[in-house]
């Protein structure tokens, strides 16, 4: 059984959009989407550094755009389920067939705005826990005044707060806790801090006609299976100031027997959780068109016929 997954804010680098757009009608999608939304995704996606490509406006429509692209050129992709992490829940949608492309696009454009103009409210930001106990963890988190936005799982948390929140965490690490890594991220996503962009995301969403979803679509809000479009589309607006349960979609793809899993572009940091949470799932990261082959191997092995 596969599953097919899109990454969330963070996985972007500058440039990495390039190789892709050599790809036959790569080049026609991303201008014509730009077009729709109203930003120039080619600029971003293979001129832009990484100080223009963190803003949050212009990172959330250039990750779902990446994914949607890569996952085209796979062809035909029949998973067993779909999921994203964060802002790739909306590709997911796209995937699913819940959204089409450019309602996924437009939604997301609405979102990134929304949730820079939050962040811009309070220096905020992410900083990732590599090791620890989630139960010493997220209590000693609490304790600073920070949140556990993301559980990743496979000893993954990633913490959320203002930066001198953040500061204090480098200064007090919870014990097991190896490192603390900020993330390229320009706010704290899945707290309070964002509840002023649920309210915009709410408006933009009743102008949606979601469709029920053609494969199982699991949630990042805990790990469920949602077989209605209207509430796929509802969770996307509340997750904005909810925190992530990546462990617990993982504990889902393990239950429903997932054999193989394939990170759209710009892949790695989801197959990275699945090879350690996972063991035994066979994971293609597609970061360039030359991870193709191997995405399409995989296809053929473990897709529902």
């Amino acid at each position: 059984m596969l599953v097919l997954v899109a990454p969330g804010q963070g996985a972007q680098t500058p440039g990495f959009l390039t190789p892709w757009l050599e790809l036959p009608g790569a080049a026609d999608r991303i201008a014509a989407w730009s077009d729709a939304i109203e930003l120039d995704l080619v600029h971003y996606g293979t001129k832009a550094d990484a100080d223009e490509i963190r803003d949050t406006a212009v990172a959330q429509p250039l990750l779902v755009a990446a994914g949607l692209l890569s996952a085209a050129a796979l062809g035909e992709v029949p998973p067993g389920v779909v999921a994203g992490h964060s802002v790739g829940e909306f590709t997911a949608a796209a995937f699913a067939g819940v959204l089409d492309d450019e309602a996924a696009l437009r939604l997301v454009r609405t979102r990134g705005l929304a949730m820079a103009d939050a962040a811009a409210i309070t220096a905020t930001g992410m900083s990732a826990l590599l090791g620890g106990d989630p139960e010493v963890t997220v209590p000693h988190l609490e304790k600073l005044g920070l949140t556990a936005a993301n559980v990743n799982g496979a000893g993954q948390i990633v913490a959320a707060g203002t930066l001198e929140q953040l500061a204090a965490l480098e200064a007090d690490k919870p014990e097991g806790v190896r490192r603390v890594v900020a993330l390229k991220v320009a706010g704290a996503f899945h707290t309070h801090h964002m509840a002023p962009a649920v309210a915009k995301l709410e408006e933009a969403a009743k102008r949606l006609s979601p469709a029920a979803p053609v494969t199982r679509y699991v949630s990042n809000k805990d790990g469920q299976v949602v077989t209605d479009g209207a509430e796929v589309v509802a969770r996307l607006v509340g997750q904005v100031a909810n925190p992530v349960r990546w462990d617990l979609c993982m504990e889902t793809f393990q239950t429903l027997g997932a054999t193989a899993l394939i990170e759209v572009c710009p892949g790695g940091t989801l197959t990275g959780l699945a090879k350690r949470a996972l063991p035994g799932v066979a994971t293609v990261a597609l970061k360039t068109p030359d991870d193709l082959d191997a995405a399409r191997t995989l296809i053929a092995e473990h897709a529902a016929v």
